[in-house]
C-alpha cells in the first residue's frame, strides 16, 4: 500500500511544482533557480534510489522488532490502532528531527534538507541519502508497543507526503492552523538560518510538539527569513551535498589531539569544534548577507542540464516502480 501511494505521488510532486512555479511568475516573486530546483530534485531521486536498498533497515529491522519485542498485539483493522500510529509516529519523527540538528552525525545525514538557498516544493524533495542508517532507531518504540508493519509503513509515506506542501513561500499565514499544525508560516522558519528561527519547529505533521518542548517560535515578517546553512554548501553536486559534513567531520577527526574532543565531534552539536583547532583553521564568521551561490550559466548549458536530468528521470522512475520484482 505505501509503494502504491508513492507511485501515485511522484506525478502530483511534479505538476503541484509546475502549478507553484507558474504562481510565482504571476505574483512576480523569484522563488525559483533553475540550478538549484535540479540539484534539489536529483537529490531526491538519489534518495530513493538509495531507500531501495535501505529497506532492511527501515523496514526489515522494525519487522523483525514488531516480531519479537512486541509488548501488545496491535490490530491492523482497528481505526484507532491507525489514527495513533499517525499521531505516534510523528512523535518519533518529532525527536529524529531535533536530533538531526542536535547531534553532528544525525546532521551530517540531515544537512542536505537545509542546503538550498531557496524554499519551494523542490525543497520539499531534497532528502538525504544516508538518514536511514541511523534514523530507524527512532522508531523503535511503535515496534515496542505492537504497531503493525503496515501500519508503519503507511503512516510514514503519509507523514511524508503531508511535509512536501509547507515547504513554500507563496502560501501565507494560516491563523489557527498555524497554532496546531506544521506548516508553510511554521516550516519557513525551521528553514530559516537567522538566528531567531535557528533550530525550531521540528515537527511534521503537529506543531503541538513544538509548543511542548520549548522549540516554537512564530515567523516574523520583520525578520525576513533567510535560507540555507550556516556553513553554505556552495555547490550543485548531489554526491558532495551528501558527503560534505561527513568529510569535515572526518579532517576535524583527525586532525584532534585528545579522545573526548573526537567523541564530542561527533555526537556534539554541530558548529563545535575544540580551542586548539579552531586556532590552527579558524571557520570564518557566519554572513547572513552573503550573496546566493549562482555562478552564470548560459542558456545552453541551462537546457543541456534540463535534458540531462529529464532523461535521467526516465530510468530512476522505471527502476523505482519495478524494484520490488527485480532479484537481488
Amino acid at each position: 500500500m505505501a509503494e502504491a501511494i508513492m507511485f501515485w505521488a511522484i506525478p502530483a510532486f511534479f505538476l503541484l511544482i509546475g502549478i507553484e512555479l507558474v504562481a510565482a511568475r504571476v505574483m512576480g516573486r523569484a522563488v525559483y533557480r533553475v540550478n538549484d530546483a535540479i540539484a534539489s530534485l536529483s537529490l531526491g531521486v538519489m534518495s530513493q534510489v538509495a531507500g531501495v536498498f535501505t529497506k532492511a533497515l527501515t523496514i526489515g529491522i522494525y519487522a523483525v522488532a514488531v516480531e519479537h519485542v512486541a509488548l501488545f498485539e496491535l490490530s491492523a483493522t482497528s481505526p484507532w490502532v491507525w489514527i495513533a500510529g499517525l499521531v505516534l509516529y510523528d512523535f518519533c519523527y518529532y525527536w529524529l528531527h531535533r536530533a538531526g540538528h542536535e547531534v553532528n552525525l544525525l546532521w551530517a545525514a540531515h544537512v542536505v534538507h537545509h542546503q538550498s538557498e531557496r524554499y519551494n516544493l523542490t525543497t520539499a524533495l531534497r532528502q538525504t541519502s544516508s538518514g536511514a542508517l541511523l534514523g530507524w532507531v527512532f522508531y523503535l518504540p511503535m515496534a515496542v508497543l505492537g504497531f503493525p508493519l503496515e501500519v508503519f509503513a503507511v503512516v510514514a509515506v503519509i507523514d511524508l507526503l503531508y511535509q512536501f506542501w509547507i515547504h513554500t513561500e507563496l502560501v501565507p499565514k494560516l491563523g489557527w492552523f498555524d497554532r496546531v499544525f506544521a506548516s508553510p508560516s511554521n516550516h519557513r522558519a525551521h528553514h530559516a538560518v537567522n538566528e531567531r528561527y535557528l533550530d525550531k519547529n521540528y515537527g511534521g505533521l503537529f506543531i503541538l510538539w513544538d509548543r511542548l518542548f520549548g522549540t516554537f517560535v512564530e515567523e516574523d515578517d520583520a525578520d525576513p527569513v533567510v535560507y540555507g546553512t550556516r556553513a553554505p554548501l556552495r555547490s550543485f553536486n548531489p554526491l558532495w551535498a551528501n558527503l560534505e559534513v561527513y568529510a569535515a567531520l572526518w579532517r576535524d577527526t583527525w586532525r584532534m589531539a585528545r579522545w573526548r574532543d573526537r567523541l564530542r565531534l561527533w555526537f556534539g552539536k554541530p558548529g563545535w569544534r575544540p580551542a586548539d583547532l579552531q586556532a590552527i583553521d579558524p571557520k570564518p564568521a557566519f554572513d547572513i548577507a552573503r550573496a546566493e551561490f549562482n555562478p552564470p550559466a548560459s542558456r545552453a548549458l541551462t537546457a543541456y542540464v534540463l535534458a540531462n536530468f529529464a532523461l535521467l528521470l526516465v530510468p530512476a522512475v522505471h527502476f523505482l516502480t519495478s524494484a520490488g520484482a527485480i532479484a537481488l
